[in-house]
């Protein structure tokens, strides 16, 4: 382990380097790439720093320990060896989660897709309500957040809403949310007060790059066709609508959000993009799955995986046993809380599964 953080701080250096060096500078593509870099192993220095510093600390309490005769020192230096060997142990603990393998997706933008799924109009609420929650979360991130595509209904749900979240680490903190959301409340149509059970799905794919997935023209069928529903009298002058199929998978991707046929093109492209990415990405993880216990963030994307329960204030996420009673800021997008805790369960099973391999 050492071996490796000392190679990490050497590259860090050598990258402090090249950042400074002005033909560098002068090379968008390459500073920007370089500075992606050592922004990524920042961290893991710091904390490789900061151990080498207790370290050091430790060695130097014990030759103090074994040469002082002064009681004040003794002592002060007893003092010292037993916080420094506390704050070795947790720093340890924390290079060994920095050292975990990196998902290459983790600073990637996303795609998000949410669905009103069982329950009707009250299902399309809730959706309404997870959109104006994951939103009012990215606005804390200070990530940007642009609709892809929507389908509204008369009331104010969601059939279905397409989300482009653009900015630092989206990816890393959102990737746990994909799955099916339960909600329990009273729908404001209920008469009887009754509590109803609805659920909408959300499905979260890291935006793919050309360089990452090769879709091949003779592999699309692109159909060109007139918008439909409200837009104005050029809904049915211009045929803007773009529908494109990935023949080999059989994905299909309609826009017609844009007046251009160019903009609902590219549009659809991107979500294309993504979703043949994330279909092979889904593939290769329920083969890796097979041979291992699947960790969070993994699993069937049917599963429930929360549940939103309106009467008693209560959010409960079903993969890790949390249960959090501030459904209200939840919902305000505060959600910190539960993010933080599955990432955290996530880098525990992994350090489970790392030191049992290594037993």
């Amino acid at each position: 382990m050492y071996d490796q953080l000392q190679a990490i701080e050497d590259r860090y250096e050598e990258l402090s380097e090249l950042l400074s060096d002005p033909e560098v500078i002068a090379d968008t593509k390459r500073f920007l790439a370089l500075s992606k870099e050592e922004a990524s192993i920042r961290e893991t220095v710091e904390v490789y720093r900061h151990y080498k510093k207790i370290v050091q600390q430790i060695k130097d309490a014990e030759e103090l320990l074994s040469e002082s005769l002064d009681a004040e020192m003794l002592e002060m230096a007893k003092e010292e060896l037993s916080e420094g060997k506390t704050e070795k142990e947790e720093l340890e603990e924390q290079m060994k989660i920095l050292l975990l393998p990196k998902d290459p997706n983790d600073d990637k933008n996303i795609l998000m897709e949410i669905r009103g799924a069982a329950g009707g109009d009250e299902a399309q609420l809730f959706a309404a309500d997870l959109f104006a929650m994951y939103t009012k979360y990215a606005e804390s991130q200070a990530w940007k957040v642009e609709i892809m595509e929507a389908s509204v209904t008369g009331i104010g749900g969601y059939k279905e809403v397409i989300l482009m979240i653009t900015g630092m680490s989206v990816y890393s903190k959102l990737k746990y949310e994909s799955g099916a959301h339960r909600v329990q409340r009273v729908p404001t149509t209920e008469s009887q007060g009754r509590v109803h059970t609805s659920t909408a799905t959300v499905v979260v794919m890291p935006e793919a790059e050309d360089v990452e997935i090769e879709i091949d023209d003779k592999d699309l069928r692109v159909d060109i066709y007139h918008a439909s529903g409200a837009g104005g009298q050029h809904v049915n002058k211009t045929a803007s609508a773009v529908r494109i199929v990935h023949l080999p998978t059989g994905i299909k991707v309609e826009m017609q959000d844009e007046r251009s046929q160019q903009k609902n093109r590219e549009k659809a492209m991107k979500i294309l993009r993504a979703r043949v990415y994330d279909y092979f990405a889904q593939a290769a993880q329920s083969e890796y799955d097979a041979n291992r216990k699947s960790a969070v963030g993994t699993g069937d994307r049917s599963e429930r995986i929360r549940t939103y329960n309106f009467p008693q204030n209560r959010v409960t996420d079903h993969r890790i046993g949390l249960t959090i009673q501030k459904l209200d800021q939840i919902l305000a997008g505060k959600l910190d809380e539960i993010i933080d805790a599955l990432i955290v369960y996530d880098q525990t099973q992994k350090l489970e599964e790392l030191n049992n391999g290594s037993a």
